[in-house]
C-alpha cells in the first residue's frame, strides 16, 4: 500500500513559513513563538452567500466619509495628513518616557473640548494618575472619559456604553482577551486585541489611537501583522536628555509619509514647534573654528542645523572618532575623502563631531557641512556665521546635487543667511530666493580652497593643527 506522510505540518502565523517540526523561532521572519501546528492538509471551500448590499460604482462612493477631522494639535495633524478619520486606526509607537501618553492625552482633551465624546483607556496607569497628568498639562474636559482596564471584553463593553467619537488605548500590549491563552503582550494576545479593536472602530465609525511599545532594536513590539492592520503608523523619536521630539509617519493610508512633526517636551506638557530651526543653531556671539550650518529636509520641511567639529592631536596609537547626531560610518568616509582628495592631515588626530540641539542628520546633504567643519577645525579658521553648506560628498571628492535645494535655500534666506555653498547646477534655477549669494563648488578641493582664501593660506596644503 502507498504510504502517506504529512509534511510541513508546522506553519508560521506571521509569514506562512512551514517546517516539518516545531521550532521556537521562525526561519523566515525570525519571529519568536509564531510557529504552530497547521493540521492535516484539507481542501477548503466557501459557500456562496447572498450579499447584504450590492457593489456600487466608484464614482457614487461618498468621499466625505474619509474626510479628516483636525485634532487641534497642528504638528500632529501635519503628520496624520490633516487629522483623524472616522473608522481609522492610528498606531503610535515610541520608547518609554518619550511623551506618547502626554501628547495623546492632549489630543483627547482637545477633541473633547470640540464637542465630541472621548474615551481614554489606560492599562498602565490608574485613572487618578491620568487625571494628575491632565491637570498638569491643562487637558481637562467634561466629555473626556477615563478608564483603567486591562481586560479586552470590559473595554469593548465600555466603548459600546459610551459610544465615543475617539478612543485612545494606552497601550495595546497591556490588554488581554480571556478567550486567548497567554499573558498580555504576547503575539497571540496582541493579534487578538488589535483585531477586535480595529473591527469595532470600522463597524462603529470610531477614530481610534493605539499606543504600542517598541523593542530594544526600535521596532514595534508584537506581530508584524499589527502594522499591516492599522491605517497609520506613527513613530516618536528623540533623545532622552533632549526636549526635542520628532513624530514621523511610517505608514499612512490617508496622507503622505514624508511629513514630520516637531514638539517641545517640557514640564507643562508637549508643545508643537511650527518653526524649530532655532533649536539647532547655537547662540554664541562670535564665530568659532569647526562650526558650519547646513539645511536638512525632515520630510517636506527644511530645517537648519549646525555641525560642530573638533580635531586634536591624538595621544594614543588608534585615534578616536566620536560622533553624536551623525552616522559614524559617514564621518569615516568623509574623513578619508578629505585626507585623500584634499590633503588634510587627519592621520594621528582625534576627531569629534556633533550636532546642536540633539538633532540627527541622516541624509547625505549634510556631508559638505561636515567636511567644511572639519577643514575649518584643521585650519583654525572660523567659518562665516551667515554661511550654509549643502551637498553630498562622493568618494572621488565630487560634490553631488541633492533634492529640494530651493526649499533649503529659501529657509536659509528667511533666517538671514547670506551665503550658500551648493553643488554645481543650482545657480541657474529660477526658484532661488533673493538676498542669498550662491557659490557652486564642484568638488571638495574647491570647497577647501574657498576656506583657504578666507584664511589667506597657500593653496598647496592645509596648515596642520599645532
Amino acid at each position: 500500500m502507498a504510504k502517506t506522510t504529512r509534511a510541513n505540518s508546522f506553519r508560521c502565523t506571521e509569514c506562512g513559513w512551514s517546517s516539518v517540526k516545531w521550532v521556537g523561532r521562525c526561519g523566515e521572519c525570525q519571529a519568536w513563538g509564531t510557529v504552530a501546528e497547521a493540521g492535516g492538509a484539507t481542501t477548503r471551500t466557501a459557500a456562496v452567500l447572498s450579499p447584504g448590499r450590492r457593489p456600487v460604482p466608484i464614482g457614487e462612493v461618498d468621499p466625505t466619509k474619509a474626510a479628516a477631522t483636525p485634532t487641534g494639535v497642528e504638528e500632529f495633524d501635519r503628520v496624520l495628513g490633516g487629522g483623524l478619520v472616522a473608522g481609522g486606526v492610528v498606531l503610535v509607537a515610541g520608547e518609554p518616557g518619550i511623551g506618547k501618553s502626554t501628547l495623546l492625552l492632549d489630543v483627547a482633551a482637545r477633541a473633547a473640548r470640540g464637542g465630541r465624546d472621548v474615551l481614554y483607556v489606560s492599562g498602565e496607569e490608574s485613572a487618578a494618575q491620568v487625571r494628575s497628568r491632565a491637570e498638569r498639562i491643562e487637558a481637562m474636559a467634561k466629555t473626556l472619559y477615563l478608564a483603567s482596564e486591562t481586560d479586552l471584553g470590559t473595554v469593548l463593553g465600555q466603548i459600546e456604553q459610551v459610544r465615543p467619537a475617539l478612543v485612545v488605548i494606552d497601550s495595546v500590549q497591556t490588554l488581554a482577551s480571556a478567550q486567548v491563552e497567554g499573558a498580555a503582550g504576547n503575539v497571540s494576545q496582541v493579534r487578538e486585541v488589535a483585531a477586535a479593536l480595529i473591527a469595532v472602530a470600522k463597524t462603529m465609525g470610531i477614530s481610534m489611537i493605539l499606543v504600542g511599545h517598541v523593542t530594544k532594536e526600535g521596532s514595534i513590539a508584537g506581530p508584524r501583522i499589527l502594522e499591516h492592520l492599522v491605517d497609520v503608523v506613527v513613530g516618536f523619536e528623540g533623545e532622552r536628555h533632549s526636549r526635542l521630539r520628532l513624530v514621523r509617519a511610517v505608514k499612512n493610508r490617508f496622507g503622505p509619509t514624508d511629513e514630520v512633526g516637531c514638539f517641545d517636551l517640557s514640564d507643562v506638557g508637549i508643545i508643537g514647534l511650527p518653526d524649530p530651526s532655532g533649536l539647532f543653531l547655537s547662540t554664541r556671539a562670535g564665530s568659532v573654528p569647526g562650526t558650519c550650518v547646513t539645511a536638512t529636509l525632515e520630510g517636506r520641511r527644511p530645517l537648519l542645523a549646525e555641525v560642530q567639529a573638533l580635531v586634536t592631536p591624538s595621544s594614543i596609537p588608534t585615534p578616536r572618532r566620536a560622533t553624536h547626531g551623525v552616522d559614524g560610518s559617514r564621518i569615516a568616509m568623509i574623513t578619508a575623502v578629505l585626507e585623500k582628495r584634499a590633503g588634510a592631515p587627519l592621520t594621528g588626530r582625534d576627531i569629534y563631531l556633533s550636532t546642536v540641539g540633539g538633532v540627527r542628520l541622516r541624509e547625505p546633504a549634510a556631508d559638505l557641512a561636515m567636511a567644511f567643519a572639519m577643514a575649518s577645525a584643521i585650519l583654525e579658521v572660523p567659518i562665516d556665521p551667515h554661511l550654509v553648506a549643502i551637498g553630498e560628498v562622493g568618494l572621488a571628492g565630487e560634490i553631488r546635487p541633492v533634492q529640494g535645494v530651493e526649499r533649503r535655500l529659501t529657509e536659509a534666506a528667511r533666517l538671514r543667511f547670506s551665503t550658500a555653498l551648493v553643488p554645481p547646477g543650482v545657480r541657474g534655477s529660477a526658484a532661488l530666493p533673493s538676498g542669498i549669494r550662491v557659490i557652486e563648488v564642484p568638488d571638495i578641493q574647491a570647497a577647501v580652497r574657498h576656506l583657504q582664501r578666507v584664511a589667506e593660506q597657500p593653496r598647496a596644503e592645509l596648515r596642520p593643527v599645532r
